[in-house]
């Protein structure tokens, strides 16, 4: 019996088409991101790009050096979604252009407040002297 290429990828549940697909999509709204004349974009960079198995929706990860800025830049991104699809659309040779949504990530954030816990001084606990009450 001849064996053929099967059509699921072996490499492991998600594969590495998603991987691929979604460093290409990081790519091309990465260099639409520079062409945009948008101050409240001007310090984000993007983490990364989950897409699902089914290449029908794309999550972008995007982080910035200021804090407060998220809802403005999660604004931005909802202005520009369109045109980021077309191109992603354009530039990429998929059937379909995936849905493009746009969440903050606080990994550096939480891991820069789990530093800063461990750096703090912590307070040293009062020893009990072995006295009863009562």
């Amino acid at each position: 019996m001849k064996r053929g290429r099967s059509r699921h990828n072996r490499r492991g549940p998600e594969g590495t088409r998603t991987a691929r697909v979604g460093e290409l999509i990081r790519r091309v709204v990465a260099s639409e991101l520079e062409q945009v004349d948008d101050e409240r974009l001007e310090l984000v960079s993007l983490t990364g790009v989950d897409v699902d198995r089914d290449l029908h929706r794309a999550v972008v990860w995007f982080t910035t050096f200021d804090r407060d800025d998220d809802p403005e830049i999660a604004e931005a991104f909802d202005e520009l979604k369109g045109r980021l699809r077309h191109e992603v659309s354009i530039q990429t040779r998929l059937r379909r252009a995936p849905e493009l949504e746009f969440r903050a990530d606080t990994t550096l954030r939480a891991a820069e407040r789990i530093e800063e816990l461990l750096r703090a001084p912590r307070p040293v606990a009062e020893e009990d002297d072995g006295e009863a009450d009562g």
